[in-house]
């Protein structure tokens, strides 16, 4: 349900930029896992193909709940935020596996987008105010 028809306020446009980039990102992550799937000597199958199928099926997620905010559907603000959230023990085990110069932007994308998704402006265009 769509409360607000004025313009699209500049957070909830950043929030769906972002969700998209991330979608983007997550999808070569997966185009990289398949080839890796195809060309491995020696791996377990089932395994691999699981994490692939995550990662595709994380990749059309972010993609969607882009795609649904920024049509202002306020049902995609939860799992969105969800997805963001996240970040945050996927950063935090990069961080402790040695990868802080990637945990801790991932971490800074989850809190910022989830900001963005529970500011004022996004509220009111998503009909929550």
């Amino acid at each position: 349900m769509t409360i607000d028809s004025g313009p699209v306020p500049g957070t909830l446009r950043w929030a769906v930029l972002l969700l998209r980039a991330e979608a983007v990102a997550l999808g070569l992550v997966a185009a990289w896992l398949i080839w890796s799937d195809l060309t491995a000597r020696t791996t377990d199958l089932t395994s691999a193909l699981l994490v692939t199928a995550f990662a595709v099926g994380g990749a059309v997620a972010l993609w969607a709940l882009g795609g649904a905010l920024g049509r202002r559907r306020s049902g995609a603000r939860a799992p969105a935020i969800v997805l963001q959230l996240m970040l945050l023990p996927i950063g935090w085990y990069m961080i402790q596996g040695g990868l802080g110069w990637l945990g801790v932007p991932l971490m800074a994308l989850g809190l910022g987008v989830t900001g963005l998704l529970v500011s004022t402006p996004t509220n009111r265009a998503l009909g929550f105010e």
